[in-house]
């Protein structure tokens, strides 16, 4: 009776402790999707990279045109080729307005990600912009833009990303304006681009 009582026991602080894991990662893929709190700071901060249209990456880079800003790295397995597929998209549909709008990739994985390799894997879009830079300064910059990326360990040195999915939206002040949702319908995030750009419907 006494084993029976300790064995109920166990499982219960088992599945409590399952759960609590179950909870924790749920929160995390919540906390990636949604994307980070907005405020008039977002993207303020001293990190300083590097482009691979050959320019400093740093604060003042957000000012001067309307800047879309999101996360990721080259080995994603599917976050980051879906957003880009999307944001082609939102190219297409804003046809010659879409040079108004510049569009920054900014990598959570400098580690393998080099201006090479950044150039490599986004030479099929249109003119988004690659960015990385030494860990220290990567880690800034997300801190700055309060976004989530974790380090998930694969088999022997292999490894992916958790990283938020939305991308942020600045105007030509630098300031935060909104976020895209990962996936968002296109008749909601065409809105978004134009008010961002300044056309009218």
């Amino acid at each position: 009776m006494a084993r029976n009582k300790r064995d109920t026991s166990l499982r219960k602080v088992q599945l409590a402790a399952l759960g609590v894991t179950i909870a924790a990662l749920a929160a995390m893929v919540w906390v990636a999707l949604r994307g980070p709190e907005g405020g008039p700071d977002l993207g303020q901060g001293d990190y300083a990279l590097q482009a691979t249209d050959g320019t400093p990456f740093t604060e003042a880079t957000l000012h001067g045109r309307p800047s879309a800003v999101f996360f990721g790295y080259t080995h994603c397995p599917d976050v980051c080729p879906t957003t880009l597929g999307d944001v082609a998209g939102w190219q297409r549909d804003l046809d010659s307005a879409a040079s108004q709008l510049r569009i920054f990739f900014v990598t959570v994985d400098p580690e393998r990600d080099t201006l090479p390799m950044l150039r490599d894997y986004l030479s099929w879009t249109d003119g988004v912009i690659g960015v990385t830079g030494p860990r220290p300064e990567i880690d800034k910059a997300i801190a700055a833009f309060r976004i989530y990326a974790r380090k998930v360990p694969g088999q022997g040195s292999d490894y992916t990303m958790d990283h938020t999915a939305s991308v942020m939206l600045f105007d030509s002040d630098g300031r935060f304006v909104e976020k895209i949702a990962y996936q968002e319908p296109i008749e909601t995030v065409l809105p978004k681009l134009h008010r961002l750009i300044g056309i009218e419907h």
